[in-house]
């Protein structure tokens, strides 16, 4: 994979997980996550900054050394989940489509519930 397309993925990831911080329904770890893969092959100056910075940094190291996730962030994810599940279910008259994304968030809630939490 090219330099550049790697650092253009980066960026790319590192916008929708900024942009998860703040619209529940988008995910936050898992683009924050693909962030630091990509720019680990892009950009050492971004991948250090992703892995010093305050909020983002602890939960990059944590999954790198020890594939955990805090009990605070299961907790925002999960409810952010449930939030972004209650909306749907209101607004979606789809029954095949509200069963599917039933499925993936159980799916997604089960995998960061059995994540150990780091120590």
């Amino acid at each position: 994979m090219g330099r550049y397309i790697a650092l253009v993925l980066a960026y790319f990831f590192l916008v929708l997980a900024f942009i998860g911080v703040f619209l529940p329904g988008v995910p936050t770890v898992p683009f924050l996550l693909l962030a630091a893969w990509f720019s680990a092959k892009g950009s050492e100056r971004l991948h250090r900054w992703l892995y010093e910075h305050p909020q983002f940094g602890k939960l990059l190291i944590d999954w790198e050394t020890q594939k955990a996730i805090s009990r605070k962030s299961k907790v925002i994810a999960v409810l952010a989940l449930s939030v972004s599940w209650i909306v749907m279910y209101r607004h979606l008259n789809n029954a095949w489509g509200l069963a599917g994304i039933t499925l993936l968030f159980i799916a997604v809630a089960a995998y960061l519930v059995s994540r150990p939490e780091p120590h």
